[in-house]
């Protein structure tokens, strides 16, 4: 079996890939394979997903119907969001939030606490109220509230395979997007949380090739607030579309210029009928609480001629703190620090170590990118680590979800 990861930089080592057709199926695998792990839509940049033995797809499994009662939709496990879209559309409802791509799976991104952006917005994990597992032990279903809930939707695919996860909504809304270039690093520092509070999804994208400035401000804001204005930041609206990286074809992209649309066209910066970001790429995020950002940010500005080379793009945006156990913005308000790497793994991983020390040790790896922090730095950052690792060893005793990667980590 010869499988990749989305953007071919991760080869599995699996002996086998197994696509159920009916729960019956999959729930045979889980109950006889020693050891197996859920592959989602591949958007994953380092082996968190991979096993030694079965990885099990539930693309086959994702087309059920999305199912809208109230105030939440309960959808299979495997649906990417873009791919959610048309049910919710044709309920009238919508997610509060969405990422920068809309082609990812809905449980790799609960799981690992995958975001969008937004001072008052969490990641989609925190859209969870209420999922259902299949353990060795049999099914477990779990409820916002529940003693096990806040261990459990942040799980890094450890405690057994999410079938179905029910996800909070909202009556449908519109949100318009504006790009602005002129912004220095300086001005952005000096009042950073007027910067990011400038729309409800403010994201700063930076090649680093000139440390002193901003190359791109994307600002998402939902229909009725005030238009966004960053002049007194040295922020003027581009003059046409825009891509992440300068100088890319911006067709993939969203519409811009300030344009009201439709929630789900607004949001992430990809279209969904489009390949989102570079496509051959390494990515890397570190999440540390807003408070530390000043020192985290300028401590990237002394480094920034030794990355910059490798750099396609780097990304700065926000998200509101929560109480689940491995999430990244785990009780903080927390700031995102995302490089999108060329893929030259060998010279990303020699540069990774001097990133890493530079920042604050607050600092959390995003769980499916890439990081060469060593893995008890890894467990002190979360403090429900314990806590989560005796969930695993009581929902998954015999580890048949535990890999090599999480292995490393301690579980």
């Amino acid at each position: 079996m010869t499988e990749r990861n989305w953007a071919g930089t991760v080869t599995y080592r699996a002996r086998a890939l197994r696509e159920p057709t009916s729960w019956d199926e999959l729930a045979d695998l889980v109950a006889t394979e020693p050891r197996l792990r859920v592959l989602g839509s591949r958007h994953s940049f380092n082996e968190l997903a991979d096993t030694e033995g079965v990885l099990v797809s539930l693309a086959k499994l994702a087309d059920e119907p999305a199912t809208v009662a109230g105030s939440t939709v309960r959808v299979p496990a495997g649906i990417r969001y873009g791919d959610l879209v048309p049910a919710l559309t044709e309920a009238g409802v919508a997610l509060a939030n969405l990422a920068s791509l809309p082609h990812i799976a809905v449980a790799g991104a609960v799981a690992t606490g995958t975001h969008g952006s937004g001072d008052a917005i969490g990641s989609l994990a925190t859209q969870v109220s209420a999922l259902d597992l299949l353990t060795p032990r049999g099914p477990v279903r779990l409820t916002r509230g529940d003693a096990d809930f806040a261990g459990a939707v942040v799980a890094l695919g450890a405690l057994g395979v999410v079938t179905h996860v029910e996800l909070d909504v909202e009556p449908h809304y519109e949100v318009s997007q504006t790009v602005f270039e002129g912004v220095t690093w300086d001005a952005a520092l000096a009042d950073l949380d007027a910067l990011t509070g400038a729309g409800d999804s403010v994201s700063l994208f930076c090649s680093w090739d000139d440390p002193a400035r901003v190359d791109q401000v994307w600002v998402k804001s939902r229909a009725g607030r005030p238009a966004p204005d960053l002049a007194s930041f040295g922020g003027q609206p581009a003059d046409g579309p825009r891509h992440p990286v300068t100088g890319m074809d911006p067709a993939p992209c969203t519409p811009q210029g300030g344009v009201p649309g439709p929630w789900y066209d607004r949001w992430p910066h990809f279209s969904l009928d489009h390949t989102p970001s570079v496509g051959e790429e390494i990515q890397s995020e570190y999440l540390l609480p807003r408070a530390d950002a000043p020192a985290a940010l300028e401590a990237l500005q002394g480094l920034a001629e030794r990355f910059s080379p490798l750099l396609h793009v780097g990304e700065r945006r926000t998200v509101a703190p929560d109480d689940l156990w491995l999430s990244p913005a785990y009780g903080t308000p927390t700031i995102g620090l995302h490089f999108t790497w060329r893929a030259v793994p060998d010279s990303v991983g020699a540069v990774l170590p001097a990133i890493e020390a530079a920042l604050p040790d607050t600092a959390r790896p995003h769980w499916g990118k890439v990081s060469t922090l060593a893995p008890d730095a890894v467990r002190a950052r979360f403090p429900r680590w314990h806590d989560f690792a005796a969930l695993r060893a009581r929902l998954d005793p015999e580890r048949r979800f535990v890999n090599p990667h999480l292995a490393r980590l301690g579980l």
